[in-house]
């Protein structure tokens, strides 16, 4: 196995080939270092996340609490902040920015796969660049969202003040701001094939 590191400059990646994480033992790990953020590729490469700064971490905060707003009164799914880890059908364990599951395919859950990481890919992510973050990465981790069955993902990319949407089945539609998808504001997205009735305006994030 390789642990690789993610948004943290000047570091080097630590290999640990010899070893071969199980799925629990992924957990456990994750558990005991509750401070530190992890994910897995499915080739078995272990991300360190770093903190996001206070620019960021608003963003994320207020991107999260629009769709708990409209979920809330919606009340077809459920949201998940950036600390909730998916397993992917692919074999990467994954933790998107915001993630909503649609209430169905919760309820299909077992009550311990919903108290450990949902094996599962959400219906629909955000993922918000930070200052650190290098697109390339970040554009590849949205394709194995796509790949793994997420059905709207939206990468939003702060740095070049631009939005790209990955939609299953479909190619990338990159939307730079000021443009818009929907009429009379200058930056949203109109999300309705995923979360019926929600608009995300991208105003304040952008």
């Amino acid at each position: 196995m390789t642990v690789a590191y993610s948004n943290i400059p000047d570091t080097l990646p630590l290999n640990l080939s010899t070893l071969q994480l199980t799925d629990e033992q992924f957990y456990h790990l994750c558990i005991a270092n509750p401070e530190q953020p992890l994910e897995l590729t499915a080739a078995g490469v272990l991300i360190v996340v770093s903190p996001v700064g206070g620019e960021s971490g608003n963003k994320e905060l207020e991107l999260g609490t629009d769709i708990t707003i409209w979920n809330r009164t919606a009340e077809l799914g459920k949201v998940f902040s950036s600390s909730t880890i998916f397993k992917l059908p692919l074999g990467s364990q994954r933790s998107p920015d915001v993630a909503w599951v649609e209430l169905s395919r919760w309820n299909a859950l077992t009550e311990e796969n919903r108290q450990k990481f949902p094996p599962l890919a959400p219906d629909f992510i955000i993922e918000l660049r930070s200052r650190t973050d290098k697109l390339p990465e970040l554009q590849a981790k949205m394709v194995e969202y796509r790949d793994n069955g997420v059905r709207l993902g939206l990468l939003i990319n702060s740095q070049d003040r631009q939005v790209e949407i990955y939609r299953l089945g479909r190619e990338v539609e990159i939307l730079p701001a000021p443009s818009s998808l929907v009429e009379d504001l200058p930056l949203a997205i109109d999300c309705g094939d995923v979360l019926p009735g929600f608009i995300l305006n991208l105003d304040r994030i952008l």
